[in-house]
C-alpha cells in the first residue's frame, strides 16, 4: 500500500472516531481514537524522507542505507558471477529511515527479484532465504551490487530503477518497509572504512575508498 494512501486511511479512521466520540462520549471510543493518533504519528515518523549531505569526493562508496553493520564478509560470491566480493549487511530496524540509495555513480545493468521467507533481517541466513530484489550497477571500478532484503515484518520491497539507468551516488531509488536489510557487495580489492557494529546514514557514511589507476 502506498504511504499516502496509508496515511488518508489513518486519518479518516482518527477523524471518524473523534466525531463519534463527541457525540456518544464513550471511553472505548476516546481510547480507540488515541490508538489510531499514535499509529498515525508513527506511520509519518517511519515513512520520513531526510536529505543527506552526500560527500564531495570521487574516490569513495557511500552506505545505501540507515541502519546498523551486522555482517562484514571477504570472499563473498555472488550468484554466477566468476568473481568475489566484499559484503557489507545493514540491518535496518523500525526506527531507521528506510529510504535506499544508490552507492555510486553508474548504469543500473541488472535487476533480480526474488520471492522468499521473512526472517528476522538481522539474522545471516535472511541473507539468501528472505524475499529479495538485486541490482547490480556498472561503475567505473567494475560492478557494485545492492541487494533489498525484507525482514519478519517488512512485506513489500519498492525500487523505482530500471535497467539502463544512469544513477548517482546518494540517489533514492526505493526503500524496504517496517524493517529490513540490505547488503552492499564490492569489489575485492575495495578500502574498508568501516567494521562490524558501526551505525551508518544512508547516502552520507562513507563504506570504503577506492585508487584508480
Amino acid at each position: 500500500m502506498h504511504p499516502f494512501i496509508m496515511l488518508l486511511i489513518v486519518t479518516l479512521l482518527f477523524v471518524g472516531i473523534i466525531i463519534l466520540w463527541f457525540i456518544y462520549k464513550k471511553i472505548l471510543l476516546l481510547i480507540i481514537g488515541i490508538l489510531l493518533c499514535l499509529l498515525l504519528l508513527f506511520i509519518l515518523y517511519f515513512f520520513r524522507d531526510p536529505n543527506r549531505q552526500v560527500p564531495d569526493e570521487n574516490n569513495i562508496i557511500v552506505s545505501p542505507a540507515d541502519g546498523r553493520i551486522v555482517e562484514i564478509k571477504y570472499d563473498q560470491q555472488l550468484l554466477s558471477f566468476d568473481k568475489k566480493f566484499i559484503k557489507v549487511a545493514i540491518y535496518l530496524s523500525l526506527w531507521d529511515v528506510h529510504i535506499n540509495r544508490i552507492p555510486m555513480e553508474g548504469e543500473i545493468i541488472f535487476q533480480k527479484y526474488s520471492k522468499g521467507q521473512f526472517y528476522p533481517a538481522y539474522k545471516s541466513k535472511a541473507s539468501q532465504n528472505n524475499e529479495s530484489n538485486l541490482i547490480g550497477i556498472k561503475t567505473r571500478i567494475g560492478e557494485v551490487f545492492v541487494k533489498q532484503i525484507a525482514g519478519i515484518i517488512a512485506r513489500r520491497i519498492v525500487s523505482n530503477i530500471n535497467i539502463g539507468d544512469n544513477v548517482y551516488m546518494g540517489q533514492r531509488f526505493g526503500m524496504i518497509k517496517f524493517g529490513s536489510r540490505v547488503e552492499l557487495f564490492l569489489p575485492d580489492d575495495i578500502k574498508l572504512t568501516v567494521s562490524k557494529g558501526d551505525v551508518l546514514r544512508g547516502g552520507e557514511s562513507i563504506v570504503g575508498k577506492f585508487y584508480e589507476n
